[in-house]
């Protein structure tokens, strides 16, 4: 059964990558802007790194917190999908910590949130997984960061990228520190649309520039 879904999940994704690629392909894009890693990229070694967050394998248990979908494309400049991109993706459990040996948040671990993804950008450039809506965290006495989600995306012929996304309409977004350093133009690049309520959706699109 668990194979099942699996194939379920990928191929859904790739219906939607693919209508998304024919409204967006002839597109000239904007680069995403770079964001900083930050101090809680994966230094624990875990097996299983796929696309679904919410579920460790092997375990019976699901990650607490509200499961959603996030997809979106990995694109060129000229609005052309990227095949075979690294998407390397990381972020905290839905109460706001990071699964990291260096994060002193005193929220609780999930251990049965994965926490981290590497997976492959599809022929049409498109990724897809399923995973925790993430908590708001404190990185200061006086700054909490809204939810977010980081990526690393990588492709020989490319410039990395390091960058997060956060989401629509979220009250911190107006407060982060490091999402109001980017200009008014670059802001709405790294907020990700919400696309569906029911399962609970959100789409963003990536792009990268050539080395």
């Amino acid at each position: 059964m668990a194979n099942t879904n699996r194939r379920t999940f990928i191929k859904r994704g790739v219906i939607g990558g693919t209508f998304s690629l024919f409204a967006n392909a002839t597109l000239a894009r904007t680069p995403t802007p770079k964001e900083i890693e930050g101090p809680f990229y994966p230094v624990i070694a875990q097996k299983d790194n796929d696309f679904d967050l919410t579920k460790i394998e092997g375990q019976q248990e699901q990650a607490k917190g509200k499961a959603i979908i996030i997809q979106g494309q990995i694109l060129d400049t000229e609005g052309k999908p990227i095949e075979d991109a690294v998407v390397d993706l990381w972020q905290a459990n839905a109460a706001g910590r990071y699964r990291h040996p260096h994060d002193t948040n005193k929220a609780p671990l999930d251990l049965n949130f994965q926490g981290w993804a590497i997976v492959l950008s599809g022929k049409n450039g498109g990724f897809r997984f399923k995973t925790i809506y993430p908590g708001a965290y404190p990185a200061s006495r006086t700054w909490m960061r809204p939810p977010h989600i980081h990526f690393k995306i990588s492709k020989k012929g490319y410039s990395e990228l390091v960058t997060q996304m956060y989401f629509p309409g979220h009250k911190l977004n107006d407060l982060d520190r490091l999402l109001n350093r980017k200009s008014k133009k670059e802001r709405p690049l790294m907020i990700a649309s919400k696309v569906s309520r029911n399962p609970e959706a959100y789409e963003y699109d990536i792009v990268l520039k050539k080395a």
